[in-house]
């Protein structure tokens, strides 16, 4: 009931004239960004940030979840429209959307995913209401051995679950923990790689970091690779759905939160992996399976219910416990922390105002997602008319830019420009950009947490493991490692067994 109360008093702050405007924009510059090829919400959110350092916190995060929902309806866009995924969420999207969309049906294929991330949005937001302060309240009795063995698991989970390899995420990883390590130290006030600069003395701004990794390490990526010849958008109609269309993507709409949430609430839990799950389910439970890979608009639907709901997940971690499971949670946290807000149990004590204005705005986004976007889709497949070389030489523009309005320092740019080229490299190699900027954020938050637990235990390592909670989520960490180890045995032994059987059945015959 107080939940609901809280609510209540978050929409009074949510929809007065201001906020609803500040969500509006959100929305479309969102969705106008996140529209364009090779730009995710992570990315718009980057680089949208400077834009809302004018603004107060309640009205900059009541953007920032605007430019967030409408980020991803742009990355469904740009799949569908042109088969180019704007993020790995919207890959799925590009599986069915696209040949729907060359068939003549890129209409309803629109109109699916834009009701998908409606259903899957405000659904996923019910759960936050409901979860959240339970969460928030648990987390209140952690110390410090539990949030270090937390953000053990962050790490460990999001070194496992993305990229093409552990090796390569664990490398991920490590660059951000030393990029991390930039500045003075908190507890004893020695330089640790400042190279003498006094200007290195705070550290390098997160903000700083994830629009180097994401938006100069993606447009030099791109710069390096671009062709002459680009996809040709494909026209797009009135979106609208038919009484058959609505018979096939009610229920995926309603299975897709379901899968969504709960990935999007664990560490490392982020769209991905959820959007194909959804994907699987649909066409394992589906009536027309001769159809996928064809463009069953069911392969549409749920994944896109699945990513908004895990979206609407992520913000539980970030909210209750100042973890990042996304990459656009970890801009956002920085955000938080661009104001002197820091995520965590005490937030919802302290902040009551900013927080239930920011979940009710979630419920006025999606309505504006949806009243804004299904009559705009015309107009945003026009801006994939854009040249590549204006579309990247522009976000080098306000990325410099943006970069430059977090100090007014030069040297920011010089920063800028060399993680940029950091996060070419990664992405030359490989290696996945997520877990680099979790390194940069939660690193010295780990540092500064097992110095405490340690303290508190006199320098003894069992200081670690001396709660409940922290051998359970370091038992949950262990069988992480372990599972490709145990995997490997286990298919064999199933392959061995499956193909005894077949002989069997073979000679018996």
């Amino acid at each position: 009931m107080d939940s609901l109360n809280s609510l209540i008093d978050g929409f009074g702050t949510a929809l007065t004239p201001m906020n609803l405007l500040w969500a509006a924009i959100g929305v479309l510059l969102g969705t106008a960004i996140g529209v364009l090829p090779g730009i995710g919400p992570a990315m718009a959110v980057a680089l949208l940030l400077p834009v809302t350092y004018g603004l107060d916190p309640t009205g900059a995060f009541i953007m920032f979840a605007g430019i967030y929902y409408g980020a991803m309806f742009g990355g469904s866009t740009t799949s569908i429209l042109l088969n180019t995924p704007g993020e790995s969420a919207a890959v799925v999207a590009a599986i069915e959307g696209n040949p729907m969309a060359k068939a003549g049906r890129g209409a309803q294929a629109l109109a699916a995913a834009a009701i998908g991330h409606f259903a899957g949005g405000m659904i996923g937001t019910i759960l936050l209401v409901v979860l959240a302060p339970t969460v928030a309240s648990l987390a209140i009795g952690i110390g410090a051995p539990d949030y270090f063995a937390i953000m053990v698991l962050a790490f460990i989970a999001v070194t496992s679950v993305l990229g093409a390899s552990r090796v390569r995420g664990i490398a991920s990883l490590l660059i951000g923990l030393t990029i991390g390590l930039v500045g003075l130290d908190q507890m004893t006030g020695q330089q640790r790689l400042t190279f003498g600069s006094l200007h290195l003395a705070d550290g390098v701004d997160v903000v700083i970091v994830a629009v180097g990794l994401f938006a100069i390490g993606e447009a030099l990526w791109v710069a390096a690779h671009l062709r002459r010849s680009s996809g040709k958008p494909i026209p797009v109609g009135r979106p609208w759905l038919g009484r058959a269309d609505l018979k096939r993507t009610w229920k995926p709409w309603l299975r897709g939160p379901v899968i969504g949430f709960p990935f999007g609430a664990i560490p490392a839990g982020g769209a991905e992996i959820p959007t194909f799950l959804s994907y699987v389910t649909e066409k394992r439970l589906s009536r027309h399976r001769d159809q996928f890979g064809k463009g069953a608009i069911e392969g549409v639907a749920g994944p896109e219910a699945a990513a908004s709901a895990s979206a609407a997940g992520t913000l539980v971690s970030m909210l209750t416990l100042g973890l990042p499971t996304t990459a656009v949670a970890a801009v956002m946290l920085a955000a938080f922390q661009q104001y002197g807000i820091q995520p965590g149990p005490l937030l919802f004590e302290r902040e009551p105002e900013l927080v239930w204005g920011l979940i009710a705005s979630l419920f006025v986004g999606m309505v504006l997602l949806l009243a804004l976007n299904l009559p705009l889709a015309p107009l945003w497949a026009k801006l994939l008319r854009i040249p590549r070389p204006y579309l990247y030489a522009g976000i080098l523009f306000f990325a410099a830019v943006g970069a430059y309005a977090v100090g007014g320092e030069s040297l920011d740019l010089v920063i800028l420009l060399v993680i940029g080229l950091i996060g070419f490299g990664m992405r030359r190699y490989g290696l996945p950009v997520l877990p680099a900027v979790i390194g940069v954020i939660l690193g010295p938050a780990a540092e500064q947490q097992l110095r405490r637990a340690l303290q508190i235990s006199d320098g003894s390592v069992s200081g670690l493991v001396n709660t409940p909670f922290s051998v359970t989520v370091y038992a949950i960490v262990a069988l992480i490692v372990a599972w490709p180890l145990i995997a490997r045995p286990v298919r064999r032994w199933r392959g061995d067994r499956n193909g005894t059987e077949d002989t069997r059945t073979v000679s018996g015959g």
